[in-house]
């Protein structure tokens, strides 16, 4: 093994994977920028993280070798950045990257000056040019000649990209929203939509569970049926498609092909957790097992195999094992067979279409996309309750026999912001599938988050590794808690929470607001100032920071009836509206928020004691609900002053006669106190 490099003392698994390259890398670091400009090299910036495929390949293939690491060390200073712990660094690169290419990914390479101001951008290259892709060994060869022979062209080239870079970032169009633009995502999602196996457009397929997380609520408040049959085809292609692990739970990034059935074996916190919110509320607005089932599996996963021992939740499993994709999800009917006996093994194969010839390589990946369990029950003249049993004997037997396996690795760093997705889901979970469990785990999680990544005055930040937390945390991590504190609260009542994100949002707008303009920009007044301060809107595989603080407020406004939440709320909306109505498809978070402002209103409190039956009764029917535009609070008879601190309106929302009493109001008009289970059944349906 060689020397280590400057990596080595870094907490990121993805830099520590790279900490015995031939290639010199340093972090992000002011000393790398200086040796570039004391030696007059070039920087090569390489991003990516630890679960990434394409990036494991460009390691093998480029970085672990001795000429291209002689090519990078005599002309370049080579950092390497985590994009899971930089996004405000990847941000940038990837916006140049699309500008130059059309495209993005990771792993993202990137050539630039001293001064951090780029003038080439891509993302995988092989060692050599083959198959229509230019090689890395020569580009950083004709870099290297224009650097030295043509630097006029090349400075001029970055100061040219730099400026439209900070020009395309900083644009964003403010306006008026209206209810127009909901239509127009609908009419957009509906004619992208994929009738036969589920999702919009062709391969590769993301879940995108927040494009899901609008169509449920359009289809609540327009009564428009087409909307939910295109959650619910999506979501039943993902469960029966080889995206979704069989035999131990969890979905993996996306799906290579249009059936969902070919998956990037991957898995990520981030997925996981909107996967679980959106099936939880699919359960909520359908009453069908399938979905709460199919939620629960995914919070056994997690609190499984992607949970620290002090509560906070691990970021990826990666898609590799032994060097090969997807090597630890695989099977033979031989190898069914060798852990089931023939008579199971071949019943289980039959199930999940583990076949000699394979589906993968020569392997077979578990999925259920072609007989339904029905069919195989009727052919074997059993009822479908006894093949489910059988096949989940079967499936505990296969995944002990895994467990035996390699594991893929996993990427045990904490993040804030992913914690605070997969909190609202345990929280959602909680309540509406009525599992003390889950809201117990979010509980644990969030003390996790305060204990460990959370500085003396408050400050978040944003990673946590081996005893070490770092890096200032981003408005992804204050939007993204605050919206599990909110979760939080209106599963376990407990106004902490409810206090906590009062206090993150306001800080949040003081550290990331932009008080001119409007909206939130990426990296906080306190962050390392890059070329530019993005303001992020788009939703990509999580949705935006902006978006998610935008419900957040408007939550925030309604749950506490301070008109100031309501201002900011309108102007986080008003700040991006003109970029949305462009295509509102493309952000479908921001239009969940404007679905809360446009939908009927409701504020339901319940009155009573902790623990006595009619008020549990109420709680947990409310709770069972699917009320998207509706906030819920629990005035508890023995500690109503706490609650009417931060929600005044409480104070006369009081238990009548004795009896637990529900109060709801619903498009800003009040109705009668309910003492009566019946009558609150009735103005709630």
């Amino acid at each position: 093994m060689s020397e280590p490099n400057h990596l080595i003392h870094e907490k990121s698994p993805y830099l520590l994977q790279h900490a015995y390259n031939p290639v010199d890398w340093y972090p992000w670091s002011e000393e790398a920028f200086e040796k570039a400009q004391r030696e007059d090299k070039p920087i090569f910036l390489s991003i990516g993280y630890s679960t990434c495929h394409w990036c494991h390949v460009m390691e093998r293939e480029s970085f672990e070798d001795e000429e291209v690491a002689e090519l990078l060390n005599d002309s370049f200073v080579s950092i390497k950045v985590d994009r899971e712990e930089r996004p405000d660094i990847d941000h940038i690169y990837m916006a140049v990257c699309q500008g130059l290419t059309g495209q993005g990914g990771w792993p993202l390479t990137v050539i630039m000056t001293p001064e951090k101001k780029p003038f080439f951008a891509g993302t995988y290259f092989p060692k050599h040019s083959m198959y229509g892709r230019n090689g890395l060994t020569e580009i950083l060869n004709q870099v290297s000649q224009a650097w030295y022979k043509e630097r006029d062209k090349v400075l001029n080239a970055g100061e040219k990209i730099t400026e439209a870079l900070q020009t395309q970032l900083k644009t964003t169009e403010s306006g008026k929203w209206s209810d127009d633009m909901l239509d127009q995502a609908y009419q957009e999602f509906r004619s992208s939509f994929d009738s036969r196996y589920g999702g919009f457009g062709g391969a590769p397929k993301f879940p995108r569970p927040h494009d899901l997380m609008f169509l449920l609520r359009y289809w609540k408040q327009k009564n428009e049926p087409t909307a939910l049959e295109m959650v619910e085809k999506t979501l039943n292609g993902m469960v029966q498609g080889g995206i979704w692990d069989h035999i131990g739970f969890g979905f993996a990034r996306y799906a290579v092909d249009e059936k969902w059935l070919v998956p990037h074996f991957e898995k990520m916190l981030y997925d996981n957790a909107l996967l679980a919110y959106t099936f939880v509320e699919t359960y909520q607005a359908t009453g069908k097992d399938l979905y709460a089932q199919v939620a629960q599996d995914i919070f056994t996963y997690v609190l499984r195999d992607m949970t620290h021992p002090e509560g906070g939740f691990y970021s990826a499993e990666d898609a590799d094992s032994e060097g090969e994709e997807g090597k630890f999800y695989l099977w033979t009917p031989t190898e069914v067979e060798e852990v089931l006996g023939q008579e199971e093994g071949a019943l289980f194969c039959e199930c999940l279409d583990i076949t000699p010839g394979g589906n993968f390589e020569g392997k077979s990946i578990p999925n259920r996309l072609y007989d339904t369990l029905e069919e195989v029950a009727s052919r074997h003249e059993l009822s479908s309750i006894e093949l489910k049993e059988r096949l989940e004997s079967s499936r505990r037997r296969l995944f002990d026999a895994r467990e035996k396996r390699i594991h893929p690795h996993k990427d045990d760093k904490v993040l804030t912001s992913w914690n605070g997705l997969m909190i609202a889901a345990l929280a959602r979970g909680a309540r509406a599938l009525g599992v003390a469990e889950y809201a117990q785990a979010a509980e644990k999680a969030v003390e996790f988050l305060f204990r460990r990544l959370q500085r003396k005055d408050g400050r978040l930040l944003a990673r946590y590794r081996e005893g070490e937390s770092a890096l200032l945390g981003y408005v992804d991590d204050y939007a993204f808690l605050v919206w599990g504190l909110l979760e939080l609260y209106e599963a376990t009542f407990r106004p902490r929470y409810l206090r906590e994100a009062i206090r993150l949002s306001r800080d949040m707008l003081d550290l990331f607001g932009d008080k001119e303009a409007g909206g939130l920009f990426f990296y906080g007044t306190d962050g390392e100032q890059l070329l530019t301060r993005t303001k992020e809107v788009y939703d990509g595989a999580t949705p935006s920071g902006n978006s998610v603080a935008a419900l957040n407020l408007l939550r925030l406004a309604r749950i506490t009836g301070e008109p100031e939440w309501s201002r900011e709320a309108n102007r986080q909306l008003e700040a991006f509206a003109g970029s949305v109505s462009q295509t509102p498809m493309a952000f479908s978070f921001y239009l969940t928020a404007i679905h809360f402002v446009q939908g009927e209103s409701q504020e339901i409190v319940i009155a009573g004691r902790r623990g006595e039956k009619e008020a549990q009764e109420m709680l947990r029917y409310v709770q069972s609900l699917f009320l998207p535009d509706a906030v819920v609070l629990f005035r508890e008879e023995d500690r109503a002053e706490e609650l009417r601190e931060l929600v005044p309106y409480t104070a006369e929302q009081k238990m009548m006669e004795g009896k637990a009493t529900a109060y709801v109001c619903r498009n800003y008009a009040c109705q009668a106190p309910i003492t009566m289970m019946e009558t609150l059944q009735r103005n709630l349906t």
